[in-house]
C-alpha cells in the first residue's frame, strides 16, 4: 500500500525546513532510529524516504521465493517481538508486513516523507548545518542520521551489448512482476543469496532456463518449517517462551563466529554439512563437480536453501559455467562462442556495497564527497557510525558492521545506542559540531585489519564483495556481535573533536567531570570568546 506524503514535506524551490535531526531511509536502521527517537522524548526530526512505504530492502526484494536467511525470532527489533511469525524462516511479505505494523505501533509514519529522493547531502561549515536536496525540496539539519543500507544499490553487470537486448530483463531487487515468464526461455545470471531462491520458482514455469554461474557458492540445508499451532500460543501466551527461543537462537548463531573470525579451522563441520547437502541432493557427477565450490565456507556468504540443487537438475534447466561474452537482441553468447537465444533475462547480481553511488552526494567538510574519500582510503569509518571529515553525520550499517552468520537487526540497535547517547550528549553539552578525529578512527581500522587478517574471509581462498578495490574487508564485524554491543554502549566523547554551540556559557567543572565518568570524555579547553571545544 502507497501511504501519503506527509505535511513535512517541503515544496521545491521554497524556503528549507530546518529540523535538529533528518534521518535518511526508512528500512530496519532508519525506522528503529525515529523510535529511538521518540521514546527519548525527541519530536524535531525528520524520516527521508525514496519509496512510498516503509521497509528497504524487504519492500523492494519482492522475488518469487524471497525469504529470510536469518530465524524468524532474531530477525526483530528486541522491543518489538512478534509472537506471530508463522514459520521459522519467514519471507518476504510477512517480514515486510511486521515492519510497516511495528512504523503504524509506534506512531512514527507522520515523522515521514515518502517518495523523497535524497539528491544531495553537503555541509556546511558557516552554519553548521546539512544542507538536503531533494526531489521534494529543501532541507537543513544540525545532525543527519545516514541509514540507507548496503543492500540497497543494485548492481548491474558491465556485460558487452547487454543494453541492446530486446526481450525482458531486470533486476532481482526491482522485479517486473507484469512480465508473463510462463513457458519462455529465460535466463539467471547470477548464483547467490537472491538468485538461489529465484531460480527454483523460475524452474517451475520456464520452458527453459539458463543459470549463469561465475563461481559456485556453498548451499547449506534450509531448516525451515512452520509453526505449529501450540507454538504459536506459546509465543503468544507464554511468558518469556519467545524471548528465550530468541537468545538460543542467537547463541547458537553466535558460535559460528569462532571458524568465521577466529580460527577458520573450526569451519570444517559446516563444510562437511555443505558437501554432505550437495552429495544428497545432486546425482550426476558432472553437475556435482560444477557446483562444487573451490574455496573454503564462508569466505563468501554462506546460503541456504533445500531445493536450488534439486532445481539445477531438471531437464528444462541448465547450469552454464563458460561465462558470458556479450548479450545479443536476443540471446547470450558464452565464451566459448555458442549462443543460447533467451526470451527474458533476469540480473541476480547483488548490490554495489562497497561502492555505493548514494555515497557520491555526501559532501563533507573539505568539500569531497564520501565517494572521493572512499576511493582514496577504502571504505573506513568508526564504530561503523562515523567517518572523519563528515560532522555531526552519523552512519546507521556502516563500514565493517556487516555480519557473515546472524542477524543485522542486533548490530542495527547496537549502532541505535551510540548514535542516540550521542544525540543526548550534544544536546546536554551543548555542542555544535562533532566530528570523529582521524587518529582515532584510523588507529580503530588498523585494529579492525589486523583482527580481520586471520578470519576465513580473508584467508578462505575467494574474492568476494566483502573486501573493497584496496583488498580491505571494509564490510564485516570480525568477531562477536555481544563485544560491538558492549564498545557501542555508550557514546565516547573523547574520540571526537567538538565545538559547542555558539553564545554558551563554558561547560562547567561539574559537566566535565560527569561527561569523564561515563567515559565519554578527556579535556575540554576554550577555543575562542564564543565556542568552547571539547575533547580537543
Amino acid at each position: 500500500m502507497s501511504l501519503p506524503v506527509t505535511d513535512t514535506a517541503v515544496k521545491p524551490g521554497g524556503t528549507p525546513r530546518h529540523v535538529d535531526t533528518l534521518i535518511i531511509g526508512s528500512g530496519f536502521a532508519g525506522l528503529g532510529a525515529a523510535i529511538k527517537l521518540v521514546q527519548e522524548g525527541k519530536q524535531d526530526f525528520v524520516v527521508l524516504e525514496r519509496g512510498s512505504d516503509v521497509g528497504g530492502t524487504w519492500r523492494d526484494n519482492t522475488y518469487p521465493g524471497a525469504a529470510c536467511d536469518v530465524p524468524s525470532h532474531l530477525y526483530s527489533y528486541s522491543f518489538a517481538l512478534n509472537p506471530t511469525w508463522t514459520r521459522s524462516f519467514s519471507k518476504q511479505p510477512e517480514i515486510q508486513n511486521y515492519i510497516s505494523t511495528v512504523a503504524r505501533k509506534y506512531n512514527v509514519l507522520d515523522k515521514h516523507v515518502f517518495d523523497c529522493d535524497v539528491q544531495e547531502a553537503r555541509w556546511n561549515d558557516v552554519s553548521a548545518r546539512w544542507e538536503v536536496q531533494t526531489s521534494q525540496g529543501s532541507f537543513t539539519a544540525k545532525i543527519v542520521i545516514s541509514a540507507v543500507g548496503a543492500l540497497c544499490e543494485p548492481s548491474l553487470p558491465d556485460i558487452k551489448g547487454i543494453d541492446g537486448f530486446e526481450g525482458e530483463i531486470f533486476h532481482s531487487a526491482r522485479w517486473n512482476h507484469d512480465a508473463d515468464l510462463a513457458g519462455k526461455r529465460i535466463a539467471v545470471i547470477g548464483t547467490g543469496a537472491s538468485a538461489i531462491q529465484i531460480v527454483p520458482q523460475l524452474a517451475a514455469k520456464a520452458g527453459r532456463l539458463d543459470v549463469y554461474q561465475r563461481t559456485a557458492p556453498w548451499v547449506l540445508p534450509r531448516a525451515d518449517r512452520e509453526y505449529t499451532t501450540l507454538e504459536k500460543l506459546a509465543f503468544k501466551y507464554v511468558p518469556g517462551f519467545q524471548k528465550l527461543s530468541r537468545t538460543g537462537i542467537y547463541w547458537m548463531r553466535e558460535t559460528q563466529v569462532v571458524g568465521l573470525a577466529k580460527a577458520p579451522i573450526f569451519m570444517k563441520p559446516l563444510q562437511f554439512a555443505a558437501e554432505r547437502h550437495l552429495r544428497m541432493q545432486i546425482k550426476d557427477r558432472d553437475l556435482r563437480e560444477k557446483v562444487t565450490p573451490n574455496f573454503q565456507i564462508g569466505c563468501k556468504r554462506m546460503l541456504i536453501s533445500n531445493n536450488y540443487y534439486p532445481a539445477l537438475t531438471q531437464p528444462n534447466v541448465d547450469l552454464v559455467t563458460d561465462g558470458i561474452a556479450e548479450v545479443t537482441a536476443n540471446g547470450i553468447v558464452d565464451r566459448n562462442g555458442a549462443t543460447r537465444e533467451v526470451d527474458a533475462i533476469v540480473v541476480a547480481t547483488g548490490f554495489h556495497v562497497t561502492d555505493s553511488p548514494t555515497f557520491a552526494g555526501i559532501i563533507g567538510k573539505d568539500g569531497r564527497s564520501a565517494a572521493e574519500v572512499f576511493e582514496a582510503s577504502g571504505q573506513q569509518g568508526y564504530k561503523g557510525s562515523a567517518i572523519a571529515n563528515f560532522p555531526n553525520m552519523f552512519f546507521l550499517v556502516g563500514p565493517n558492521t556487516g555480519l557473515g552468520h546472524t542477524s543485522m537487526v542486533f548490530m542495527i540497535e547496537s549502532q541505535l545506542n551510540y548514535v542516540i547517547d550521542a544525540i543526548n550528549t550534544i544536546e546536554r553539552n551543548g555542542i555544535g559540531t562533532i566530528e570523529v578525529r582521524q587518529e582515532v578512527q584510523d588507529a580503530y581500522n588498523k585494529d579492525l585489519q589486523d583482527k580481520l587478517a586471520r578470519s576465513v574471509w580473508n584467508n578462505g581462498g575467494c574474492a568476494s564483495w566483502y573486501l573493497d578495490k584496496h583488498g580491505n574487508n571494509t564490510t564485516l564485524w570480525p568477531g562477536f556481535t555481544f563485544q560491538f554491543r558492549n564498545t557501542t554502549k555508550k557514546f565516547d566523547l573523547a574520540a571526537y573533536r567538538s565545538v559547542a554551540t555558539k553564545n554558551l556559557p563554558a561547560i562547567t567543572g561539574d559537566e566535565i567531570a560527569a561527561e569523564i565518568e561515563r567515559g565519554t570524555a578527556s579535556t575540554v579547553g576554550i577555543a575562542d570568546d564564543d565556542e568552547k571545544v571539547v575533547a580537543q
